[in-house]
This record gives C-alpha cells, sequence and structure tokens, in this order.
C-alpha cells in the first residue's frame, strides 16, 4: 500500500499540493490532482482529544430529527438496494442509527468504529452496500481507509457518502465546518468526481452533502 509523504496528499498521494489557507487554528493544503483540502498531519488532535470530542456528540436513535438528517443518504440508498441486502456502517459512532434505519426495512447491517466498535473483522467482509456519514473529513489516511472500503464492496454495490463539500476559497474561509479540529480533509465535487473516474465507478450528487458511488 503507497503510503504519503510529509504534505503530499492523503488521498491520491500526489505530490502538486499548494497552500490553500491558513487560519488562527490551522493549515490548509489543496491537491491540484483530486482537489482535496487537508490539514497536514502535524495538526492532527491525539486520539485521545479526538475521542474526547466525539464523546460529546449526542445523536440518539429515537431523534426525529437525526433521522431526517441521515435520510437525506437513506432514502435514496435503500431505494437502490435488493430485499435482505448486507451492509456495513463505517463510522458508526457512539449511537448508531442509519444502520438501525436499515435494519427497520429488512436489512442487515454490521458496525465498524475506530473507537466504539473496534471490529476488524468487519472490515473483511464483502457488503452489498457501505454507509460512511459524517465520516470522511476524520479520516487522517482516506486514500488507504476509501481503498479498503471500496475492495470490500461486492460488485453492484453502493457506496453512500455524507460530508459537506468544499465550494471554494472564499466560502471555506468563512466556513464553520473547518472549525471542528477533528476535520481534517474536506472534499469537493470534484474530488468525489475524481474518486469515481478512479474507481470506474457511477456517481450520484443525491443532496447537497449525500453522494452514492456504484461499484461496476
Amino acid at each position: 500500500m503507497q503510503s504519503a509523504r510529509q504534505d503530499s496528499c492523503p488521498l491520491c498521494y500526489g505530490g502538486d499540493v499548494l497552500e490553500f489557507l491558513q487560519d488562527s487554528r490551522r493549515r490548509y493544503l489543496q491537491c491540484h490532482a483530486c482537489q482535496l483540502v487537508f490539514v497536514p498531519a502535524v495538526q492532527f488532535l491525539t486520539p485521545q482529544q479526538e475521542k474526547a470530542e466525539y464523546d460529546l456528540h449526542r445523536n440518539e436513535a429515537d431523534d426525529p430529527g437525526y433521522r431526517r438528517f441521515l435520510s437525506r443518504l437513506f432514502l435514496p440508498m435503500e431505494t437502490r438496494l435488493k430485499s435482505a441486502s448486507r451492509g456495513l456502517d463505517f463510522g458508526s459512532g457512539p449511537g448508531p442509527t442509519l444502520s438501525l434505519m436499515f435494519e427497520e426495512m429488512g436489512h442487515s447491517v454490521a458496525l465498524y468504529d475506530p473507537f466504539y466498535a473496534p471490529q476488524p473483522a468487519a472490515l473483511e467482509t464483502a457488503y452489498d452496500f457501505i454507509t460512511a456519514t459524517e465520516v470522511v473529513e476524520h479520516l487522517h489516511q482516506p486514500g488507504r481507509e476509501l481503498e479498503r472500503l471500496w475492495r470490500i464492496l461486492k460488485p453492484g454495490g453502493h457506496l453512500g457518502v455524507m460530508t459537506k463539500l468544499v465550494l471554494d476559497r472564499q466560502a471555506f474561509a468563512r466556513w464553520h465546518y473547518k472549525n471542528d479540529l477533528t476535520h481534517v480533509c474536506f472534499y469537493s465535487r470534484g474530488t468525489f468526481e475524481w474518486l469515481a473516474t478512479r474507481w470506474q465507478a457511477d456517481i450520484d450528487f443525491v443532496a447537497k452533502d449525500a453522494i452514492i458511488l456504484r461499484k461496476s
């Protein structure tokens, strides 16, 4: 597996990286090839600091508002699935909810989260669908992690992602999303189109922050 050099792109490992922005908190770089905006590794939080932030999240499975939020990905994903499909909720967090929504529709869902469901065996099984909601912006090594997910997705399967998208430098400078210090990678529409080309996948932007890629 290829690994990233210092300040090279953690998604495509390219070295053509430019300064994108610097604020009072952090420095942000952008890859010319895949357009990923990312924070240098030297500015990452420690795992203990990350976990402390995630422990503050209060997403409950019976919260109608949270379910409505997840429905931006859930509804278009569920219509693409065959009955009794098997899925993986990657980065399921402290209060898994999306998995329950799929299970209520007759599907089965495994969980993986490095802090709350550290089950490596879940990443060694093939799936009909995989979801990653508000996860990919936290990945320190998105190239490695996303390639692993794509590998365990069955042909014809769907990968659903929810993350807010970079529009331009001016909007980014005002963006609250970058102020969460656990967010270290920021994707644009162009980044996901780059992934679709790399994987020879069909891509559908089903909401402003929800993307579904289908494996050929």
